[in-house]
């Protein structure tokens, strides 16, 4: 049976739950020079149309007639959150555990089968919570850029397709963007199960695997401990190693998760007491040193990735330019799947 509250949060907007830095570093994207055309741009090339026809062809569609209680457990997180359209929900043949949501423009979402398979329900419902959350936050044109940029760096699709973008200084700065983004889904799904355990309890097994026997209470007083390390080499250390990595380390998250249940903003949504769409209320000057903070962060990957915010943003533009329809549009939507050469 689905958990969590019976009723929806009507209306529920984004912001309500959004963890800071997501929302700072997002505004923080969006003050890099063209990146936002950009981002456009990459969401008009065939990936999401292509995808679709791999997961059509080589996954499972779920829906009443396709592992309904499966899909009952997913209509419910989305009737939870007030979602104005329910993504298509596949299921795909992988060992990882993983589950993603990706799309520009009619986003869908990918449980991988060992997650399914070998978690409990309430656990994947978690995580099915989470990628509704990047929905409802809109997150989705971001991953699919992100995605594209990554796929084009491992050599998954031609090198050709983005030729003259600064790749490596894209590429990190969506990352910094993906791990902040991942910390508000984290509370959306809290919100969606009605309770922050299984959601904690979800990430200490995707850390460790779904073994039995865990104990959620140690995992918790590890995450306190990660978080409390003094020492500034380890410190140092796992900055570097995050900085690869899509989504930030389950104990950073479950910490997170903790703290903003102890602050008393879940209770407070809980409660019927959250922001609604189209009441967030204007940017604070907390908000606005947030925001200085990624921007910062952001400019210092591009200095050191892309030789700087300028020189970026002339890659961008000319890359751009190089795309334009005839009468300066931004041309027919590309594929950019076809026989190109690689190197």
């Amino acid at each position: 049976m689905p958990a969590g509250p019976t009723t929806r949060y009507e209306g529920i907007s984004p912001k309500a739950y959004e963890h800071p830095a997501d929302r700072a570093a997002t505004a923080a994207l969006h003050s890099i020079p063209l990146m936002d055309q950009l981002i456009k741009r990459l969401c008009d090339f065939g990936h999401e149309r292509r995808l679709r026809q791999v997961l059509l062809g080589n996954a499972v569609r779920i829906g009443d007639d396709q592992l309904p209680d499966l899909w009952s457990s997913y209509r419910h997180c989305a009737d939870v959150l007030d979602l104005e359209f329910t993504p298509d929900l596949y299921v795909t043949q992988t060992p990882l555990v993983n589950a993603m949501t990706v799309g520009a423009r009619n986003p869908m979402i990918i449980v991988y089968s060992s997650l399914v398979g070998s978690y409990e329900s309430t656990e994947t419902q978690a995580v099915l919570a989470h990628e509704l959350g990047h929905v409802l936050s809109e997150h989705y044109q971001y991953t699919t850029a992100l995605v594209i940029i990554s796929q084009v760096i491992q050599g998954a699709i031609p090198r050709s397709l983005l030729a003259g973008l600064p790749l490596r200084a894209l590429y990190l700065a969506l990352l910094e963007w993906s791990r902040m983004a991942e910390l508000s889904c984290d509370r959306a799904s809290a919100l969606v199960l009605g309770d922050p355990l299984p959601v904690c309890h979800m990430l200490m097994r995707m850390a460790g695997g779904a073994l039995p026997g865990m104990n959620l209470d140690a995992f918790i007083r590890q995450a306190t401990e990660y978080e409390e390390e003094d020492d500034l080499y380890a410190r140092h250390a796992r900055f570097w190693e995050e900085l690869g990595r899509t989504h930030p380390f389950a104990v950073r998250r479950v910490r997170q998760l903790v703290a903003w249940v102890s602050e008393g903003d879940y209770d407070r949504i809980r409660s019927g007491q959250y922001v609604r769409r189209g009441q967030e209320p204007p940017a604070s000057e907390e908000f606005d040193s947030a925001v200085s903070h990624y921007g910062d962060r952001f400019v210092a990957m591009v200095d050191r990735m892309g030789g700087g915010v300028q020189r970026v943003a002339d890659q961008i533009g000319d890359w751009l330019r190089a795309r334009q329809g005839p009468n300066g549009g931004p041309g027919e939507p590309e594929d950019g799947w076809g026989d190109e050469d690689d190197d």
